[in-house]
């Protein structure tokens, strides 16, 4: 006996309920260059336009300080214009200190306007990424379930935490740089025209340089960035699926296997990483080889053109081209090309920042370009008046595209009807009900609820309708009685401690010392599988369901509980519709109807005395369990 599974696609694992996957990126896999830079840009920019007040700010701020650098240069230059060589050395004393008391305040204005410049980078930064954090767990949480079948929660958490960290640290580090880059370009760019355009040719020779090294390594490391980011992903995967189930790991002797495993992912990191990083950082040292190239044909130049003042005074066309040249002139020109190729340092000194953010971006938007659920239903349908009739009719249906799970399946079950699926692992079992939850819709048939297709009724009104308990429970971090209100939340005291009695829960968690309000730890770790199972039984009690959907509920509870649940079963599913996936045939006898599902089709149904006496498939299991039971 099993629950059939989609098959597997990725190493990914069980699908029923959103089980847990595999990784998500496999070893080996080809490497994938961005596919939208521009397009990711632009929504980034979206994001940032939501902090608009901030943003304005900010960029008032940026234009400020980087104005003030400009004004700089031009204050040094004139305080070594006060120093005249002519006759002797002498110094303006007075306009030197005027020139000196000038900088002072620039440099204390400069100052303060920079603290609050990081001071607003960090909040932009923070709250765009806090709006772009809770739209990715908005959309979580209406995706198909399919899509979390063929990713394991490791890299989902990955995109929600590393990539927008990744985002965040870019933003507050580079919105500035990249302003503040436009402003300074611009501002020293005009300012060398105006005082030498020989001069100022000089300084842009590097510039075609520097963009096409820029432009050769960045092609590259795009997609080591983005490699990266996946592989980082599949670590996440991998680590979170080994802490998860390290008490299997111990079982079965697999700690050396699980440890090669992690090995072999860390190794293929290390190595994109390593790539990614050594063409990243390549970029700042020619940068600035090539700035210091500027710097010396710079000192060169103004040197030949001091020694030939005269010359040029004489040339009105070398006036206009070499302007008017001093010592003070020169030490501008070396800063304000400094100044120029600054933002082109800071873009490539960051550039490994910056890739790493656009890679992440790309993974973040592409979670965010999922398929979301549809709900086409119009029909509301009120949980009090559903009957709880159920008609599957000839319904073809499969995970995957030509590989059919169930095939023209067709069941008619009324309202009350306590209906066994059993069957071997992959026959079809679990997909029932994955289709009846519509967490998968068919693909040819109709699945119908009191005559009413399930596709034109309102979702939230279908699974409302629903109450399920599963094998392996699932308990959210709270107390007790939040983990019991999860169905009906604005249940009373009353109505939950009738829950708890009716499935055996009450006497136990009275024993606890804060009794109902006992905060659970991760999945309710603090108690035992069997208490957390007698929880979820309750859940469901309170929830008061019209169809009940049973994955074999007691099987991880002792034989007296279990002989208490099953009568408080047989309670809670009267007058309700059942549905029991039964890998445990003794639990089952008393059904209605059991349906032996074989290859997607129902190979044998009828009561456990009909099919008994069939002495068919059905028989043959049973016997098979007994034979087990007393071996």
């Amino acid at each position: 006996m099993g629950v059939d599974r989609p098959p597997p696609r990725q190493n990914q694992g069980p699908r029923f309920f959103g089980g847990r996957g595999g990784p998500g990126m496999m070893m080996g896999q080809p490497v994938e260059k961005p596919k939208n830079l521009r397009g990711t840009l632009k929504r980034i920019i979206r994001y940032l336009g939501t902090q608009k007040y901030a943003l304005t700010g900010l960029i008032i701020m940026v234009i400020s300080s980087s104005a003030l650098s400009l004004v700089m240069p031009v204050l040094q230059k004139d305080a070594i214009n006060t120093i005249s060589l002519s006759e002797g050395l002498r110094v303006d004393f007075d306009s030197l200190t005027r020139i000196l008391v000038q900088m002072g305040i620039l440099f204390v204005i400069t100052a303060v306007i920079t603290l609050f410049q990081g001071l607003l980078a960090a909040a932009v930064s923070q709250k765009t990424v806090r709006v772009l954090r809770s739209d990715m767990m908005n959309k979580l949480q209406y995706l198909e379930v399919k899509f979390f079948d063929r990713r394991t929660h490791g890299e989902i958490m990955s995109r929600l935490t590393n990539d927008v960290d990744n985002i965040s640290t870019s933003v507050s580090q580079s919105i500035s740089s990249l302003f503040s880059g436009a402003v300074v370009i611009i501002g020293s760019l005009s300012m060398m025209l105006y005082y030498s355009r020989l001069l100022t040719i000089v300084s842009l020779i590097i510039v075609p340089m520097g963009i096409v090294i820029t432009k050769k390594i960045s092609s590259r490391t795009r997609v080591y960035f983005r490699n990266q980011q996946d592989r980082l992903g599949e670590l996440n995967g991998h680590i979170e699926e080994m802490i998860t189930g390290q008490k299997t790991v111990i079982a079965f002797n697999r700690q050396r296997h699980s440890i090669e495993q992690f090995d072999g992912i860390n190794a293929h990191l290390r190595r994109e990483s390593t790539l990614a990083q050594i063409f990243s950082t390549a970029i700042g040292p020619l940068m600035n080889v090539l700035n210091n190239l500027s710097f010396a044909c710079l000192a060169i130049t103004g040197g030949i053109l001091i020694m030939n003042q005269d010359a040029i005074a004489a040339s009105l066309w070398l006036r206009l081209l070499c302007g008017s040249i001093s010592i003070g002139t020169i030490q501008l020109f070396i800063n304000l090309s400094r100044q120029f190729a600054r933002p082109l340092n800071e873009l490539a000194n960051q550039f490994n920042l910056i890739q790493s953010a656009i890679a992440g971006a790309e993974r973040v938007f592409d979670l965010m370009d999922q398929e979301i659920e549809r709900d086409t239903g119009t029909f509301a349908m009120l949980k009090q008046n559903v009957r709880g009739n159920v008609e599957f009719k000839e319904v073809d249906f499969g995970y995957e595209p030509n590989k059919p799970v169930l095939k023209s399946f067709s069941i008619d079950v009324k309202s009350g009807q306590k209906i066994a699926l059993v069957g071997p692992t992959g026959a079809g079992k679990t997909t029932v009900v994955n289709l009846l939850t519509r967490f998968y819709d068919i693909e040819k048939g109709a699945v119908s609820l009191d005559g009413i297709n399930i596709k034109d009724i309102k979702m939230d009104d279908l699974r409302r309708s629903i109450g399920i308990v599963l094998q392996d429970t699932v308990l959210f971090t709270g107390t007790i009685s939040d983990n019991i209100r999860y169905g009906k939340l604005d249940a009373s005291d009353a109505e939950l401690k009738r829950a708890a009695i009716t499935a055996y829960a009450d006497g136990f968690i009275n024993h606890l010392k804060n009794g109902y309000e006992t905060e659970l730890s991760e999945s309710g770790s603090n108690l035992s599988q069997g208490q957390r199972q007698l929880i979820s039984i309750a859940r469901a009690v309170l929830a008061d369901p019209r169809i009940l959907i049973l994955d074999e509920a007691t099987s991880n509870v002792d034989t007296r509980t279990e002989m208490h649940i099953q009568q408080a079963m047989q309670d809670l599913m009267k007058g309700r519709t059942c549905f029991i996936i039964a890998h445990r045939l003794s639990t089952i006898r008393n059904a209605d109807t059991i349906l032996v599902i074989e290859g997607g089709h129902i190979a044998e149904s009828g009561s456990h005395e009909e099919l008994m006496e069939k002495q068919g498939a059905y028989y043959t299991l049973y016997q098979n369990q007994l034979s087990r039971t007393a071996d």
